[in-house]
């Protein structure tokens, strides 16, 4: 089976997309050693699933059943049915719930598939704002991982897909091939379903996903984040110019600012990359005047809604983990 699902991946040519993403411009990447590159590689880019052993999947023959509460048409694509249809391109970044402050369980691709608004549509399906009777749609994947998504978030028109590939090549195995659900501003555990096979449209209040009944939340928008990726935590810089740097996120909202403090000080503005997206993260930097002893480096972001990063330390349950990245370094 193996063999048959490497042979499958192996014969996928993804089709130029009739959507591609617009380039990303020069300046969202930073030239600053030990950022984080603007898109995170297929082999770096993290993994968090209950899988033992990841699935392997023949293309041929695996299908996509649509049904449940308010679908009209239900419907199974194969996927040389999604191959073949009108496909998008963007740049969408990706974060688990269970990623702790400053953690690495943050990641940002460019993803290419088929539009799920467009599917769902076929089907009959309507938000719940224009009277549709399901809220939540639960995808299941072929190990049995059920996941549940607001309905009215995948039509709102944000780029939710049924992703198809993944920085250019077939989705890797890891990542779901030969299919995942994306969908911008919204954690993984509900959003990102890897070796999707059957989407159910159903309520909140009739079915609890997995994760739901260990105590997660059902609903869990991206909480506004930064992360210091250089200096490292314990590191002995030399006095002078130090670059401070990293990355910040707030999927479907945006980056507006990030700010970085050095001991008790005040507030320093960093400079900003340019933005891609409001769906990507931005990298940021700060060049620091230091000093010879210990310095603790705190960062914080403000979203476009002109929130500010809280303060308040959260776990990552229910709902994902809240606070400010910090740093302690020692200057020689």
């Amino acid at each position: 089976r193996g063999r048959d699902a490497a042979a499958s991946r192996d014969r996928v040519v993804l089709p130029r997309p009739g959507s591609p993403a617009r380039p990303v411009p020069a300046r969202a990447g930073l030239r600053v050693a030990g950022l984080s590159p603007f898109t995170t590689p297929n082999r770096d880019f993290y993994r968090v699933d209950t899988a033992l052993v990841v699935p392997k999947i023949d293309a041929t023959r695996w299908r996509l059943r649509i049904h449940g509460e308010g679908v009209r048409r239900p419907a199974v694509y194969s996927y040389d049915d999604l191959l073949h249809r009108d496909l998008i391109e963007r740049d969408i970044a990706l974060t688990c719930v269970s990623n702790e402050v400053g953690g690495p369980y943050v990641g940002n691709a460019r993803w290419t598939g088929v539009r799920l608004a467009e599917l769902l549509a076929e089907c009959g399906v309507r938000p719940p704002s224009r009277g549709g009777p399901a809220d939540q749609l639960v995808a299941r994947s072929v190990d049995g991982m059920t996941l549940g998504t607001p309905v009215e978030e995948v039509l709102d028109g944000r780029d939710a897909m049924l992703a198809l590939g993944m920085n250019g090549e077939p989705l890797p195995f890891a990542h779901g091939f030969p299919a995942r659900m994306v969908v911008p501003g919204l954690y993984g555990y509900v959003s990102a379903c890897k070796w999707v096979e059957d989407i159910e449209l159903t309520t909140f209040d009739s079915y609890d996903p997995y994760w739901v009944e260990r105590g997660w939340a059902r609903r869990a928008p991206v909480k506004t984040g930064s992360r210091i990726d250089t200096p490292k935590p314990f590191a002995r810089p030399r006095a002078g110019t130090v670059m401070v740097a990293g990355v910040a996120w707030a999927q479907h909202r945006g980056i507006d600012k990030v700010e970085v403090r050095v001991d008790d000080g005040p507030w320093q503005q960093a400079h900003l990359a340019a933005e891609d997206t409001r769906d990507t993260w931005r990298q940021w930097s700060l060049p620091w005047r230091a000093t010879e002893g210990g310095h603790t480096l705190t960062v914080r972001a403000t979203d476009r809604t002109g929130r500010v990063q809280t303060e308040e330390r959260a776990r990552t349950l229910p709902d994902g983990a809240s606070g400010w990245h910090s740093v302690v370094v020692t200057v020689e």
